[in-house]
């Protein structure tokens, strides 16, 4: 089965092009904040999945942009569009990387959702304290 070709957008989207980046760059660098401050049994597997949904589909997206923004490039524009461009590049490649970032530390996570130390007995519980001296796997 083949890919339909995107609608590409015309250079009048840029404003929305550009909300949309920044929407999506704002709420990964919050959401893996927020992960990184996630302590052992403080996420559920349902949480770690869905993030991990979210974000893995978001990143597989980011070509789309990138596309887009070099059709925009190459064609003439103004300087205003032409520095909007070149900011979102970089307000792309931030994402990718803040995206990667989330989603390996997701995948770190699952090992520590409440449902896993739930799911150990009471000695899997002590060994992994004393093996991480005194602290849980993956609690910084």
């Amino acid at each position: 089965m083949t890919t339909p070709e995107p609608h590409w957008q015309p250079i009048s989207q840029l404003p929305r092009i550009t909300d949309a980046l920044d929407g999506m760059l704002e709420s990964a660098t919050e959401n893996l904040t927020m992960l990184r401050q996630a302590r052992p049994g403080s996420l559920d597997d349902a949480t770690v999945a869905r993030v991990i949904s979210v974000y893995t589909t978001q990143r597989d997206d980011l070509w789309l942009y990138t596309t887009q923004l070099q059709r925009w490039q190459a064609e003439t524009r103004t300087p205003a569009q032409r520095a909007e461009i070149a900011r979102l590049t970089g307000q792309l490649a931030r994402l990718g990387d803040t995206l990667t970032t989330v989603l390996d530390l997701a995948e770190q996570l699952k090992a520590t959702t409440i449902e896993t130390i739930l799911g150990k007995s009471d000695l899997e519980v002590g060994l992994d304290f004393l093996l991480c001296g005194g602290r849980f796997a993956d609690d910084e």
